[in-house]
């Protein structure tokens, strides 16, 4: 650790052992573990803390970051705000599957920097590497090499690339959100940024690319993507995350005006320039009250992706405010869409089964599953849409129907696209959210309405992922939609269906109470 401590954080840090069986045991009586254990016990009987998606153990939660996976197991980090230094530190936990998650003690905190912002990690033979912003410095690299990544060392010349001053145009480079990955010359950065002016008005994405042999000594490549003609004026590149997708490259980021989007393109690794021709998001309005913030992302080594976000809060919440996603799988389709889905692990918390068999839903009628739904649920559901020009799925329901949330697919109901020369409307995948809670403490939110296209006599079909305070809908394996929900009553627990114009048919629902 350098001497070079400006910012030293009040929590105490520990040296652990570099020997795995040691290193638990020397968890079990650590101290932040034991308070991180009392604070989930405390938290636990919080109706809207969720159940299997992971949340902090304790205070608030911010980006998440550097999910990797290293000695057999899946690291998570995180931005942490311990109670009694409320500066950004990173958080940690692991799990063996991406789906059951044990907390660690914190793993980097403030020193030469004020806090420790975003950033990612990438995985070597020997190491594991972070990069990360620290402000009121640059942006700085830590290593660890222990079984469980407990010991994070900052190495020598941090911060590695400084802030430096820029132009009204934020020329040359500005500094934050780190990414790193390696290639056979060495290693490249991009750092997070914009270009253009200010963020929400008229600036540009743009995240700048730097290459180092040695990790302390970096060089500036320049700007990184050529030809975008997808983000809109005042969306910035922040946490971005870029690796290979099948045969093409994903620069996965946020912006701080639409949330966590991505870009699908050509990677020059001559002259390191990314060329992306087909773009897409995972929010579809605006980053908050309750849309889905930053990513992390890590290659599942078989040519997808896994990637894992927080989501924003909606509703002020004790002790604790936003919650991750479930783990995402993306896969490159057809070279330039995207596979989505959670992943195969989830299955796993399935436990009490519910199921109906085909059923008609009339034109124009609401169709109430008895005794089918619940708040911490699984649901698959397989529907033909015939010539229904709408579907609508509540979950979350109450009795009389005082709040619900509403689960919508839309026949031509997104926007007109041009596709060589054919011209059309693009199906919808919409969650609406406006009639969720009775509270009068929740923020206002418009639906997520997400282009999603059914192909002709194609069935619909649902996952949707229930988890008290969260909704995540995956619709055929190519779209998804999450929003935070808060059901005042302890009765919304229904599901109804409904065709609107003409009937459709349900030809299966199945559904899992989760563990």
């Amino acid at each position: 650790m350098s001497d070079n401590i400006r910012f030293p954080s009040k929590l105490p840090q520990r040296t652990f052992s570099t020997e795995l069986g040691e290193q638990i045991e020397q968890l079990k009586t650590d101290e932040l573990m034991l308070r991180f254990a009392a604070s989930r016990r405390e938290l636990s009987s919080d109706p809207f803390r969720p159940a299997y998606h992971y949340v902090n153990p304790e205070g608030n939660l911010n980006d998440a970051n550097g999910l990797c996976f290293w000695q057999g197991r899946y690291h998570l980090f995180y931005q942490a705000y311990p109670p009694e230094d409320t500066r950004q530190h990173w958080g940690h936990a692991v799990s063996e599957d991406l789906v059951r998650w044990e907390d660690l003690p914190l793993a980097i905190f403030p020193g030469i920097e004020d806090k420790c912002f975003s950033g990612s990690t990438f995985v070597e033979e020997e190491r594991v590497i972070a990069m990360y912003h620290g402000t009121s410095a640059g942006n700085m690299v830590a290593v660890s090499d222990d079984p469980l990544l407990l010991n994070w060392e900052k190495i020598p010349g941090n911060p590695v690339v400084p802030m430096i001053d820029t132009d009204v145009k934020g020329l040359p480079y500005r500094v934050y959100d780190p990414c790193i990955w390696g290639e056979e010359d060495g290693y490249y950065s991009l750092s997070g940024s914009y270009i253009d002016g200010p963020v929400f008005a008229n600036c540009r994405a743009m995240p700048h690319l730097f290459f180092s042999q040695d990790l302390s000594r970096w060089t500036y490549l320049g700007q990184f993507v050529e030809g975008d003609t997808f983000t809109q004026p005042g969306e910035d590149c922040a946490v971005p995350y870029f690796w290979p997708i099948g045969d093409k490259h994903i620069l996965i980021f946020a912006s701080h005006q639409r949330g966590s989007q991505y870009l699908i393109g050509d990677y020059d690794k001559v002259g390191h320039r990314f060329h992306p021709f087909a773009h897409g998001r995972f929010n579809f309005g605006p980053i908050s009250p309750g849309g889905v913030h930053a990513p992390s992302a890590t290659p599942d080594g078989q040519g997808g992706i896994y990637v894992i976000y927080n989501i924003n809060a909606a509703k002020p919440t004790r002790g604790w405010n936003h919650i991750m996603s479930i783990v995402r799988r993306l896969t490159l389709l057809d070279g330039h869409s995207l596979g989505i889905g959670p992943v195969e692990a989830l299955a796993s918390l399935r436990g009490k089964h519910q199921q109906v068999g085909e059923t008609a839903l009339p034109a124009n009628e609401e169709i109430i599953l008895d005794g089918i739904g619940g708040n911490v649920v699984d649901i698959e559901a397989e529907i033909e849409i015939r010539d229904a020009r709408e579907i609508c799925l509540q979950v979350l329901r109450s009795p009389g129907g005082e709040e619900h949330t509403d689960i919508h697919f839309y026949r031509n109901g997104h926007f007109r696209f041009t596709r060589g020369e054919q011209r059309g409307q693009r199906d919808a995948l919409v969650m609406d959210t406006s009639r969720s809670s009775l509270a009068p403490d929740i923020q206002a939110r418009p639906p997520e309405i997400a282009p999603f296209d059914l192909e002709e006599g194609e069935a619909l079909k649902l996952r949707i992922l229930i988890d008290r305070s969260v909704v995540e809908v995956f619709a055929n394996g190519r779209q998804c939609v999450a929003l935070r929900v808060y059901p005042e009553r302890s009765d919304s627990l229904g599901l109804s269906l409904r065709a609107q114009g003409q009937e459709a048919l349900l030809k299966t629902l199945d559904a899992w109470q989760m563990a």
